[in-house]
C-alpha cells in the first residue's frame, strides 16, 4: 500500500478503500510490506521511550529484558492479524456476506494502521498527549472499519454493514485486549524469573 492510498484512507476513506481494493494487493505482499513494518513501530517506540524512564524501569526490568518484552509483543501482533482475518470472515456471515480470506485479511491488516502509528508520540514524554493520541487512533481505526466494510465486502445494505461493523469492532476490542494481556503476562513472567534468580543468588 503506497503513501497516497494511506493518506486517502485518513482523509477520504471510501475512496481510499476503493483505491486499495483496485490495486488488488496479495495477502503475502500486504503482510510483508504493511503488517510487518507497521507492527514494528509500537514495540520500537516502547523500547526507545523506555530509556526516557530508565530510572523507573530499572527497578523492574533490565534493558535486555525490556527488549525481550517488546520482541514478544511484536511477534504476538504478527500472529493476531491473520487470526483476526479468520474471525472477521466468520463474522461476515452475520451480514449475509461471504468474503474470501484475502478480503477479510485486507480489512484486518489495514484497520489497525492508526493504532500502529500512534505510539510514535511516545517519544514525547507527555501522558495526556499520548492518551489523547491513542483515543484519536482508536476512533480512526473504527472509522477505517466503518468505511471499509461496505467497500471490501461489497455490502450495499446499510443495516447489514452496520451490524457487521459492530461485530468487527467488538472483535477488534477483544483482540486489542488480548495483546495487552499477553504483554502483561510476558512482563510478569520475566519479572518473576528475575525475582527468582535474585532469590536463588
Amino acid at each position: 500500500m503506497n503513501i497516497v492510498t494511506l493518506f486517502r484512507l485518513f482523509f477520504s476513506p471510501t475512496q481510499g478503500w476503493k483505491d486499495l481494493i483496485g490495486s488488488n494487493p496479495s495477502v503475502h505482499r500486504l503482510y510483508l510490506l504493511h503488517v510487518i513494518p507497521f507492527s514494528f513501530i509500537p514495540p520500537l517506540m516502547i523500547f526507545l521511550s523506555s530509556h526516557n524512564h530508565s530510572d523507573v524501569l530499572a527497578n523492574f526490568l533490565t534493558s535486555n529484558r525490556i527488549l525481550l518484552v517488546v520482541v514478544a509483543f511484536f511477534l504476538v501482533q504478527l500472529i493476531v492479524v491473520p487470526i483476526m482475518a479468520m474471525v472477521v470472515r466468520q463474522l461476515a456471515e452475520v451480514a449475509d456476506a461471504h468474503p474470501s480470506f484475502k478480503e477479510a485479511f485486507i480489512l484486518s491488516a489495514v484497520a489497525p494502521t492508526p493504532l500502529w502509528l500512534s505510539p510514535i508520540f511516545l517519544l514525547i514524554p507527555n501522558a495526556l498527549l499520548n492518551i489523547g493520541v491513542t483515543a484519536l487512533a482508536m476512533m480512526a481505526s473504527a472509522g477505517f472499519i466503518f468505511y471499509g466494510i461496505p467497500v471490501v465486502f461489497r455490502i450495499n445494505e446499510k443495516g447489514h454493514a452496520l451490524l457487521l461493523f459492530g461485530a468487527v469492532l467488538m472483535a477488534g476490542v477483544i483482540a486489542w485486549g488480548f495483546l495487552m494481556v499477553c504483554t502483561l503476562m510476558i512482563w510478569g513472567s520475566i519479572q518473576n524469573y528475575q525475582f527468582a534468580g535474585l532469590t536463588l543468588s
